[in-house]
């Protein structure tokens, strides 16, 4: 009986043809050794479980190869390639800069480079991780990489090219090794385990998959785990439970809450989630990831951007139906808002409730005649059992005398609020029908109805700045506006900051015009605007306007207004 190999090092690439997800570059690698153009020194960049170690192993067996296969492989057959399969040859060498990264290292390896091969043409010196080495060992290794023996090669593969000189990268051929796709790791799983007489569903592979973010070793290495767990029979279910994942079903369940506007739902299935153990973070991030892949969804154009099989793009494409794309890019905003926020929040779990609560209502008032997405369920039973007694009235009788009209009394308040003045109606009767809906009083002025339409920040601060240049000559409020573009709480509230209690006297005085300017501009009548006092610390600078800089120059160098009192100078 062999002895058991993990699927990692079992199933790793021997060939071109094996490596999965990286089929342009092998191309060029097999297409370089088939025309001799052979370069002296190469650099695999990459993260990690791409190939980059595998390709070069494969590279320099290539290289080295007496009879290569038509399709530019190696034989397999010849004296090089069986010295290689044994790991005998003396004609590859490999140097882990993780662990030798030293000055002493590289000389040996300078020194080994004037040996020539025994067998074949060339020596081929593998450095893996060689952003490990230190700059003395660069700088030792540079002479050598500009100016090897004809009889070497020099491949070179990293995780971090951002941390190699310039002076290496510059000596090197660089091919760039891309993440592995979804699913490509979903077609080697399945190959995988087809070899090793193990039934997957496709479901449970593309959650391995997912898992691994991008690295086929660590898919394999998952495989293994998750097979060890289901006994040969992989399913969906197992391989949540044992990979910890959470399921998307919560996500759909979720989705539904929100277009139903159901605040308290979404509030039970989040503790749910969090009674199975999940962070609230990684709940979070995982919904954004979710909603993503439905705005993806969306559209047949940008259906590809769902990394994922062909049955869950399906299955996606009809959740995403549902949804309108504001509702979405509304949800994964305030998703991303609580992500931020969420490290500096002393009530977690209040901060992901809010944003639930959020999502539901959907950031903005409903438009007229929509599908009902953003509108809350009520949750007032005895209102809307009031309402509906009004409006089913019995007819009175035809011959009893008319009813006196019941008396309009104003709301709390005296019946103006802040935002606009509240015209009163009063109930119109009929002897056939009853009480009918309301009618506007004589005189009473009618409501305009209010723009709601979406718009982004980019367009929020572009009419910001748009008040600024229509305003030049009232400086101080230009000046503030300038240093105080407000931020967004949500999609239609914003809060600028100011540094001193003048100007926020000075931006409450001119926000009527500044909120009819902005509502007019972006068409949108629910656009609302607050201003917080901030102090400043020791030190911040902010902006002065033209007569304040001025006063503080000359307190702090009085020579200045002395020459100005001199030549009767002022400003304008």
């Amino acid at each position: 009986m062999q002895p058991y190999q993990v699927s990692a090092r079992k199933y790793r690439p021997a060939t071109f043809d094996t490596v999965v997800g990286q089929k342009a570059l092998t191309t060029t690698l097999k297409n370089a050794v088939a025309t001799g153009r052979l370069a002296h020194s190469y650099l695999f960049c990459g993260s990690r479980g791409v190939g980059k170690t595998s390709c070069a192993r494969i590279f320099a067996k290539t290289i080295n190869c007496e009879h290569r296969t038509p399709e530019g492989e190696a034989c397999n057959e010849c004296d090089s390639c069986k010295a290689f399969n044994a790991g005998t040859s003396l004609n590859i060498l490999e140097l882990d800069a993780a662990s030798n990264n030293g000055v002493d290292a590289i000389r040996d390896l300078v020194e080994q480079v004037q040996v020539p091969p025994a067998v074949g043409k060339y020596r081929v010196f593998i450095v893996d991780e060689v952003h490990m080495l230190s700059s003395g060992a660069f700088n030792a290794f540079l002479k050598t990489l500009e100016e090897p023996p004809k009889h070497v090669i020099f491949i070179l593969a990293t995780t971090e090219k951002h941390k190699i000189i310039p002076t290496i990268l510059s000596r090197c051929q660089i091919y760039d090794f891309h993440r592995i796709t979804i699913p490509d790791m979903i077609s080697h799983l399945q190959y995988v385990a087809k070899s090793e007489g193990i039934t997957a569903e496709e479901a449970a592979l593309n959650v391995i998959a997912r898992k691994a973010d991008g690295a086929m070793r660590d898919a394999l290495s998952i495989f293994d785990q998750v097979a060890a767990c289901c006994g040969g029979n992989i399913t969906y279910k197992a391989t949540i439970e044992n990979l910890n994942v959470l399921d998307y079903e919560y996500y759909n369940k979720l989705l539904e809450a929100f277009l139903a506007g159901d605040v308290l739902r979404t509030w039970v299935i989040y503790k749910e989630i969090r009674d199975a153990g999940f962070d609230s973070q990684f709940f979070i991030n995982g919904l954004a990831a979710y909603l993503r892949d439905l705005m993806a969804a969306t559209d047949p154009s940008t259906l590809a951007l769902v990394e994922a099989g062909e049955e869950a793009k399906a299955a996606m494409k009809a959740i995403a139906a549902k949804c309108t794309p504001g509702f979405l890019y509304r949800a994964m905003n305030l998703c991303n808002e609580a992500d931020l926020n969420y490290r500096a929040a002393s009530g977690k779990q209040f901060l992901i409730e809010l944003t639930l609560a959020k999502i539901c209502q959907s950031l903005s008032p409903s438009p007229k005649g929509s599908d009902g997405e953003g509108r809350l369920k009520p949750i007032d039973a005895a209102n809307s059992s009031v309402e509906q007694t009004e409006h089913t009235l019995p007819a009175p009788d035809a011959t009893a005398a008319p009813a006196p009209a019941p008396a309009v009394v104003p709301p709390a308040g005296g019946g103006v609020g802040m935002r606009g003045a509240t015209s009163l109606r009063t109930p119109r009767v009929s002897l056939r029908t009853g009480l009918l809906k309301d009618q506007p009083a004589a005189g009473a002025v009618k409501e305009k109805p209010k723009r709601s339409k979406l718009f982004s920040y980019p367009e929020f601060e572009n009419a910001w700045n748009s008040f600024i240049n229509a305003h030049p000559k009232e400086r101080i409020i230009v000046n503030t506006m300038r240093t105080s573009v407000p931020v967004t709480t949500d999609s239609i509230h914003f809060t600028a900051e100011v540094t001193n209690e003048m100007q926020r006297d000075l931006m409450v005085e001119k926000m009527p015009q500044i909120l009819a300017w902005l509502r007019d501009r972006l068409e949108n009548d629910h656009i609302e605007l607050d201003v917080n006092v901030v102090e400043s610390a020791e030190g911040m600078r902010y902006t002065l306007n033209d007569r304040e800089l001025m006063a503080k120059i000359v307190e702090e160098n009085p020579f200045v207004g002395e020459f100005m009192e001199k030549l009767k100078l002022k400003l304008s």
